[in-house]
């Protein structure tokens, strides 16, 4: 019985230190410290890194991720746009923390992570590129926000990508063409979606 109150307490000390692990994206390593609680903390997942092999970088291109988690998508995005600055915003203080770490400890120096609901710390900013890993266990009063805000948000031009669960493939279609006037199915896999909406005027 001591015994396995030790090993207890042990598994909960190993629990609460951060998960520390690197991993190759398009092409460059990254160092990620994440902890329980965030949206896959152990590894950067499927979703995302289908979404990123689909999105067309611009090196002075000012891009937005919203929802950032630990920080993935912006921080390839900052890397990818050296000249361009990278806005991570999250509405978890816990993921904010991590994601500030991260970029720090990647030498990642043209980024900005906020704490933020949605778009609601961005002020009057624009940007050629905005993504999204949308989360599926939302509102459809939610994802509209999302995509009327990101409309906004974006230059003229400027690009809105998403990756989505496939059984939301056929609402986002719907919806980019009914916000955006236009919709891109990029890559249709297994379990995810990625798709485009482009801000023409």
């Amino acid at each position: 019985m001591t015994q396995k109150l030790i090993l207890d307490a042990a598994t909960i000390k190993r629990w609460r230190q951060d998960i520390v692990f690197s991993e190759e994206v398009l092409g460059n390593t990254y160092q990620f410290h994440s902890t329980w609680g965030i949206f896959s903390p152990e590894s950067v997942d499927e979703g995302s890194r289908l979404l990123l092999e689909h999105v067309e970088f611009k090196t002075n291109d000012d891009c937005l991720d919203v929802g950032c988690g630990y920080g993935v998508l912006g921080m390839v995005c900052a890397k990818k746009a050296p000249q361009g600055t990278s806005v991570l915003v999250d509405k978890d203080f816990v993921a904010v923390d991590y994601a500030r770490k991260n970029c720090a400890g990647n030498q990642l120096h043209n980024t900005e992570v906020l704490l933020s609901n949605g778009f609601s710390a961005i002020g009057n900013r624009q940007f050629d590129i905005i993504l999204s890993n949308l989360p599926a266990k939302v509102s459809k009063e939610q994802h509209y926000l999302y995509l009327y805000d990101a409309l906004q948000h974006l230059k003229v031009g400027g690009r809105f990508y998403v990756v989505t669960i496939n059984g939301l493939r056929e609402f986002i279609a719907r919806t980019f063409k009914e916000v955006f006037g236009n919709y891109h199915k990029l890559k249709q896999g297994k379990t995810y979606t990625v798709a485009m909406a482009e801000k023409l005027e």
